[in-house]
Order: C-alpha cells, then structure tokens, then sequence
C-alpha cells in the first residue's frame, strides 16, 4: 500500500509516430533522438521532476524496447523513488490475451489499479511527444483554486490555424462551455495542448462509463471531455504562452531542433532554472554562433561560442562572447570571457567571469610566463591583466 500523493502523472508514449517515417520504424516517437543529446520524451519527464511531479507512468505500446532501456529506474530525472518514481506500463496481461490499448482513454482505463495504488487527489495526463517547458505545479494550483473537474492546458494559435486544433471556447473565467474538434469556423483560438488535470473520482468515473460504450473511440479529445462537457462538469481552461511544439511530423521536428539556433533561440535549452535532464549526463550541446572562429582547438560541452578561439581548450558550459579572442590559453568550466576581450597565453580556473573590453595575458613568446586566474574571480570591464600575473582575488 503506498502512501497518499497530491498529484501522479500518467505520460502517454505508446504512439506508432507514422508520420516520422523512417524515424519510428524501430523505436517509439518519444524515443526519437532531439537536440543533439536528447530524447523526446526528456522534456515531458524533465517537466515533471522540475515541478515536484514524483509518481509517473510511462504508458508504452509500439516499438518500447528502446524506450524502456531508455528510461531505466528514472535516476536521470530523479524519479528513483521508493514510493512513486517513474514506472514503465505496457498494455495490460489478460489471463487469455494481451489487451492493447485501443485509444489515449483506454490506456489510463487500463492503468486504473496503478492509480489506485497511490490514491491521488488528482491526475495529471500527458504525451510523451512535446517539447517544452512547464511548471504544472503552478496549473495544478488553478485546477485546485477553481475546483475544476478538469483542468485542460491551451495555447493561442493564430485565428486561420484554429481549425487543425481541439478548440475550447471559455467564458470571461476561462470555464470551458464549449468545445469543438477541429472546427471548420473557430469562434476562438484557445487550443488544446493534450494535457490535462482530473479530479481523480471524476477521472475513474469517465473512463469506466466509457468503456462500457462500445461506439466510443476511447479518446479524451474525441469522447472523455466532450461527454463531460455536456453533463455539465467544471471544466477550466489554463493558458500557457510559453514555447511548445508537437513533433509529430518530420517537418515539425526538424523546426523544433532549428528553434534551439541563435544567439536568441526560440527554446533555451541552457536554461539553468529549468534544466532539461537525459540519460546522457553530459552538458548541453555545444553552441557555434555564424561569425565565431575556431582553429585547432577542443570545446566541450555546453559552450556558447561567440568569438575566437584558437589553439585553446575550452572546458563545459563557457561563454566567449562576440568579439572575443581566446589564443593559447585554457578555459576551465563556467567561465565567460566578455564581449571584445582579449585572453592570451593563459590558464582561466572555474566559475570566473571576465568582463568586456579585457586584455589578459599577453601573446605567447619564449621566455614569457603563463597568466593564471583562479576560482570564481570576477573581473571588471576593461581591465588589463598582465602576462604571468597569479590572480586570486576579483580585480
């Protein structure tokens, strides 16, 4: 018997993803390789460890070896719990027969008795096929605050594409009284995201009366929430505005891993407030802007590269801004080096930050001695560090 939860999350990745051909031939949609060292699925499992989401089950079908390697114990994400955690739940064993899930309905159906198992006052519902971030600590709190029924999560689409979408139209308190799938005249641009929150008895409740109606396609869109709607329950819309992309398509997904590009990118994958985690534990992919420079050097992972480097080693996570010139020098982990500063013939220790305009070191000549500058020192805008100076303390 495990112990009372607020809130678990029930993540849907059991989709074939035809529609990523040759990508999902041999692995599940949300096991598909993003941005470099990511997984799909990482962002949904990263967003719910980031919002003290603890208890998940990963509901898989098509193609799940790789997916289920992939999520292990859920250690990456700190879902090894003793009480909750992450857990794999492929379709459910009949004495005679494996019942497939036959729709996003049906698999949370079938999924009742591991719901039970932490008696929940809510369940968060989820695909495993998005890419975004979201505290749904925070629409938990509107679900709860308005004593919703269901909570469902939308976005403001442009008017003309409202019709490709499951459109809730809300009165001035975001309730929901109505909702029309793919609309060919939109009253509203208020779509659905896919993600939900259900009062659990009202969630049981559903999906039983559901599954007892054979013309059902067991589907939230399609059957759950319309039903709901009609019989009157409070249901609420949350509007997210944050980024957030289904990949879903070849097209979708090749503009999703363009949108981590720039010097501004659309989604931030080196947010440190809200940090994406992977079973590949390394930093974040390393990031060359179009005028950088680089000549016969090493960088790791994480560096966002701006300016100039040659013959250098960059350790994870540094900066080197527009401008900048790093030459014959060694760059420890988390240092940025400012805008049109100047690093010559140096070794640069972890956690420092030079400002713009700085000249540290001088070229490299025989006989010169090799600038160093120690831990977490912070360095002023145009300041000049001479070459075999030991820095220790902020200048």
């Amino acid at each position: 018997m495990y112990s009372h939860k607020k809130c678990i999350a029930m993540l849907l990745a059991g989709g074939q993803g035809s529609r990523l051909k040759a990508l999902t031939t041999k692995v599940a949609k949300p096991a598909v390789s993003f941005g470099s060292k990511y997984r799909i699925i990482d962002f949904t499992l990263s967003n719910c460890s980031n919002s003290d989401i603890d208890t998940v089950g990963v509901l898989t079908q098509y193609q799940p070896l790789i997916l289920n390697e992939y999520i292990g114990n859920g250690q990456p994400w700190d879902l090894d719990r003793l009480y909750g955690g992450v857990h794999v739940l492929p379709p459910y064993q009949a004495k005679d027969r494996m019942e497939w899930y036959k729709g996003t309905a049906n698999a949370i159906y079938q999924n009742i008795p591991f719901i039970e198992n932490y008696h929940p006052d809510h369940v968060l519902i989820l695909s495993g096929d998005h890419i975004y971030k979201m505290d749904y600590q925070k629409m938990l709190e509107e679900h709860i605050n308005n004593d919703a029924d269901c909570t469902i999560a939308v976005r403001t689409v442009p008017i003309e594409e409202a019709s490709r979408f499951g459109i809730m139209n809300t009165d001035d308190n975001n309730r929901i009284i109505e909702f029309e799938e793919k609309p060919a005249h939109p009253k509203s641009n208020k779509a659905s995201m896919g993600i939900y929150i259900f009062k659990t008895d009202k969630l049981f409740e559903y999906l039983r009366k559901d599954a007892m109606d054979e013309k059902s396609s067991n589907d939230f869109g399609k059957n759950i929430i319309p039903t709901m709607l009609n019989e009157g329950m409070k249901m609420i819309a949350y509007p997210f505005e944050g980024y957030w992309k289904d990949v879903g398509t070849i097209s979708s997904l090749w503009e999703a891993n363009q949108d981590l590009l720039g010097n501004e990118p659309n989604f931030d994958i080196y947010d440190t407030n809200w940090k994406i985690y992977s079973r590949n534990n390394a930093a974040s992919p390393a990031y060359f802007a179009p005028k950088c420079e680089l000549h016969n050097s090493l960088v790791a992972t994480g560096s966002k590269i701006y300016g100039t480097i040659i013959n250098s080693v960059i350790g994870k996570n540094v900066t080197i801004e527009e401008g900048a010139i790093v030459r014959d020098s060694v760059i420890f982990s988390d240092t940025v080096i400012g805008k049109n500063s100047v690093v010559e013939y140096s070794i640069i220790d972890e956690n420092v930050k030079i400002g713009a305009k700085c000249k540290i070191g001088l070229a490299k000549e025989e006989g010169k001695e090799i600038t160093v500058i120690g831990r977490n020192v912070k360095i002023k805008n145009s300041t000049t560090v001479d070459a075999g100076a030991n820095l220790e303390e902020e200048m």
